[in-house]
């Protein structure tokens, strides 16, 4: 076995090592390649762990990677036989560097869900040849996601319908929508886990309802798993429903044409950014004008109200009418006391 599938094999069969042992193999890796003999004290010591520790990396590296490694009592140290074998470090380059923070920076976004934690040791593992010793890499703290409000998905849930969508097998579970008072049974055909604004939801087919929905994934709870199975239509495909409109997560049955009047700097906020693939921008005297299309006409409207007083939409007419219902909710609601 080389060292390359070696290392990539032993990724699963060391469980029993702890997170820290694979950064502290490529450090007495570099020690011995270095020619220096160093001995479990000495490693011990610069590494600021136990020798008990090196000792066991050490008999990892020995029967799991098929390192040569041979104990010199003259010079009172380790060495490599093959003076040439070294464990693979398969990014070297700062771009690569760079792109591997990137994506440690923004696995910061799936912290709260199940998958994090085996994300996050698959990236150490990564990373872990490039590490000269124990300080961070220059990025680990000048590139930063910061923290979102976010909800909690349960594992056990997670697992469910991650199962679900690899078998194609239909699930149940209990869900309280945003508008309901109880939680209410759900039977469903699952099709895909979305995620948007650090949220999961689950795209399926709700045998109930006959028609496809969207399912904040952390509202379900007591999912299971049953025996029935389903063919995955030819249109499964949410990217295809939203039909080259931005707004994330929703998906209305009819497709508007939308007209936005932004000022001031709402207007450079959103001009600088594409919401959808047929967008187009007018400039006016006092900000912009967005025209496009989108299916999703509730996103559209929360994306209006939240510039407040700097937005107004123009069309579609119902669109209109829905903003100024709102905006009369909100003055109603401000002259109440408290």
């Amino acid at each position: 076995m080389t060292a390359h599938y070696a290392i990539l094999w032993s990724m699963k069969a060391r469980k029993n090592l702890p997170k820290t042992a694979l950064p502290r193999i490529y450090f007495i890796d570099r020690k011995i390649a270095s020619g220096a003999y160093p001995s479990t004290a000495s490693l011990a010591r610069e590494y600021e762990t136990s020798m008990s520790s090196i000792s066991r990396d050490i008999d990892f590296m020995k029967t799991m990677l098929n390192a040569p490694i041979e104990y010199s009592p003259l010079r009172r140290g380790y060495y490599y036989a093959e003076k040439t074998w070294r464990l693979p470090a398969g990014y070297t380059t700062e771009r690569d560097m760079l792109a591997l923070g990137m994506a440690k920076a923004l696995l910061s976004l799936y912290q709260n869900t199940p998958l994090h934690a085996a994300a996050q040791e698959l990236l150490e593992s990564l990373t872990a040849p490039l590490k000269g010793g124990k300080e961070p890499f220059w990025y680990e703290n000048r590139i930063v996601v910061p923290r979102a409000s976010f909800a909690s998905v349960m594992p056990e849930t997670w697992d469910i319908i991650t199962s679900a969508l690899r078998e194609n097998r239909v699930i149940t579970f209990d869900y309280r929508g945003g508008w309901d008072t109880a939680y209410m049974p759900r039977r469903v055909r699952p099709y895909q886990l979305l995620f948007d604004a650090s949220l999961w939801y689950l795209y399926a087919w709700a045998e109930e309802r006959k028609a496809v929905r969207v399912f904040s994934v952390s509202r379900i709870k007591n999912a299971a798993l049953t025996t029935d199975t389903f063919i995955l239509p030819a249109d499964y495909d949410y990217r295809v429903e939203a039909d080259g409109s931005y707004f994330g997560v929703f998906s209305g049955a009819k497709k508007h044409t939308f007209r936005v009047a932004f000022y001031d700097e709402s207007g450079v906020w959103a001009g600088e950014r594409k919401w959808a693939a047929d967008q187009s921008v007018r400039e006016t005297k006092n900000g912009i004008i967005i025209t496009f299309s989108s299916v999703q006409y509730d996103k559209v409207l929360e994306w209006v109200l939240s510039r407040g007083g700097r937005a107004r939409p123009l069309a579609p007419k119902v669109l209109v009418a829905d903003w100024k219902r709102h905006i009369q909710a909100m003055t109603k609601r401000a002259k109440e006391r408290k």
